[in-house]
């Protein structure tokens, strides 16, 4: 399967992978802007969740949302910085805290998320791709359904928000 790029924006086409998502989205901004809003902890927190954020290989830190106990979410990420481009592409691990705890049905969530960034015109072409769902495990799939949801609504609506305030 290759990687989309282009097109309406929306990844639906890809809505019948159950171990990754993928969205695309435009946003007005140049991207030294957009990659600020993905990078400043501060900005961050704003769009996403608050966290001790830093662009350093490896650098690992947590942070917190709503618990999910219908997928097992325990509502706390370990984030860890596995690569970046300046401007171009970041690319982080998340695994639920109650991973390994065995008490959950949801903590075998470990996932890689990648932004890259494309200039587009007088904006920037946003992907996301979202990998390591366990399409055999029914919390997995109902977290990639919920998230899938997420990411394409209130996720990529807040962080237009917080663009459009910088």
């Amino acid at each position: 399967m290759s990687t989309h790029h282009g097109g309406h924006g929306g990844g639906d086409e890809f809505e019948d992978d159950l171990t990754t998502l993928r969205v695309a989205q435009f946003l007005p901004h140049p991207p030294a802007k957009v990659w600020r809003a993905l990078t400043e902890p501060e900005l961050l927190a704003q769009w996403l969740m608050p966290g001790d954020f830093r662009l350093e290989v490896g650098h690992r830190y947590t942070m917190n949302a709503v618990p999910r106990p219908n997928t097992g979410f325990s509502g706390t990420v370990l984030v860890e910085v596995l690569g970046y481009e300046t401007e171009r592409m970041l690319r982080v691990r998340w695994r639920d805290a109650s991973a390994g705890s065995g008490n959950s049905p949801g903590s075998a969530a470990d996932w890689t998320i990648t932004w890259t960034l494309e200039p587009e015109g007088r904006g920037t072409r946003l992907f996301l791709v979202h990998e390591g769902f366990d399409p055999d495990d029914p919390a997995q799939r109902m977290a990639h359904r919920i998230m899938g949801q997420g990411w394409r609504s209130s996720v990529v609506r807040g962080l237009e928000r917080v663009l459009a305030g910088m």
